[in-house]
């Protein structure tokens, strides 16, 4: 019975999330969101290569930053107070890689293109990101979300997707298959 109530009010809580931002969603969507925004020195192969070592080291470097962040806000103001840590992370993998240029990681709006994550479709439009520019920044770059942490890639490149509400319903319940 305690567990029933305790679902009910989350699926209450969802609801009423769901209903207070459902009116704008475009707006609501460029402000809840805080995108990572990877730039290539070139789009030499090298460059590129390494654009994607930088990625899997900054993703690692930020999982744990933003893991208990309750907000968009919260994020941005622990990922700005690590920014010349983050460079420094990125700054590592460029020199173990041989190349001479570094990173300058920032916090600004940038305009995006409509993205789709498997079946989360974030539309064209100015987020708050985390910039990072590796040498010149003017090759292709690789972009994601990292709050809420949406997806995160590991090395093989493939996205994996996490939701804070699914880890705590699964919490709470523990896991079911192993009690089958």
């Amino acid at each position: 019975m305690k567990k029933a109530i305790v679902v009910l009010l989350l699926i209450a809580s969802i609801a009423g999330i769901v209903f207070a931002f459902g009116g704008n969603q475009k707006e609501s969507t460029e402000t809840s969101y805080l995108r990572v925004h990877i730039r290539a020195d070139s789009n030499e192969e090298a460059a590129q290569a390494v654009k994607y070592k930088v990625r899997d080291r900054v993703v690692e470097f930020l999982t744990p930053l933003v893991a208990e962040c309750e907000s968009k806000e919260e994020a941005m103001e622990a990922i700005g107070k690590k920014l010349g840590e983050i460079e420094a992370a990125a700054d590592e993998v460029l020199r173990r890689g041989g190349f001479s240029y570094g990173t300058k990681a920032s916090l600004r709006k940038e305009q995006f293109p409509t993205r789709v994550y498997e079946n989360v479709t974030l539309e064209a439009g100015v987020y708050d990101a985390l910039i990072l520019e590796l040498g010149s920044g003017k090759g292709d770059n690789w972009w994601c979300v990292v709050y809420p942490p949406l997806c995160f890639t590991g090395g093989n490149g493939n996205i994996v997707y996490k939701s804070k509400i699914a880890e705590i319903i699964k919490k709470f319940f523990g896991d079911q298959k192993k009690k089958g």
